[in-house]
């Protein structure tokens, strides 16, 4: 597990950095630059992470993964991609860690209590109900009181965080082999 745990969670700290770092960037490409960012192409696999761990080695190390990566990627946002100068870009920092922390311990006790079901409703419904947390906590925190239209972002980030979710079920159901359940 231990082997495990470490990629785990070194992929959960890149994967808050680069979801950080690419949610300043609008998508410019059919109008999309008022409803969509990079960013959420990338968070949805957090997900996939933290419902691998629980489903494999239980909850108590899914949330170990969750805070090793949570304090990985924060780390890495504070050196990479935080502009102390920059008022959003340390909203966008304190945002992200709060929205992060409350979304993954919220899929991990979801993905807890409906790991039984077949085998697709817990990491489903765990991640729809996370990825909405965290999308509102996040651009509510890092953009509210902004120019930037943080609610038009969140809901098109979503949208794409759902499509997203469902696309992870696949790569979810073939590393199941891979990630034994306990």
């Amino acid at each position: 597990m231990n082997k495990s745990f470490i990629l785990l969670s070194c992929l959960m700290g890149i994967i808050v950095l680069s979801s950080n770092y690419l949610v300043q960037f609008p998508v410019n490409y059919y109008g999309l630059n008022e409803i969509l960012t990079y960013g959420a192409f990338s968070y949805p696999v957090a997900f996939l992470i933290t419902d691998l761990a629980n489903r494999s080695y239980g909850k108590f190390v899914a949330k170990r993964i969750v805070y090793f990566g949570f304090l990985l990627g924060i780390g890495f946002t504070v050196l990479f991609s935080t502009d102390f100068a920059d008022y959003i870009s340390i909203r966008i920092a304190i945002g992200s860690g709060i929205a992060f922390l409350t979304a993954q311990l919220i899929d991990v006790q979801i993905f807890d209590n409906l790991r039984k079901k077949k085998w697709f409703v817990a990491p489903l419904t765990s991640s729809m109900i996370g990825s909405t947390v965290d999308t509102f906590l996040f651009f509510a925190i890092s953009f509210y009181g902004t120019s930037i239209p943080w609610f038009t972002l969140a809901l098109g980030d979503l949208g794409v965080k759902i499509l997203v979710a469902l696309m992870m079920l696949i790569p979810f159901r073939l590393l199941l082999k891979t990630f034994k359940p306990i």
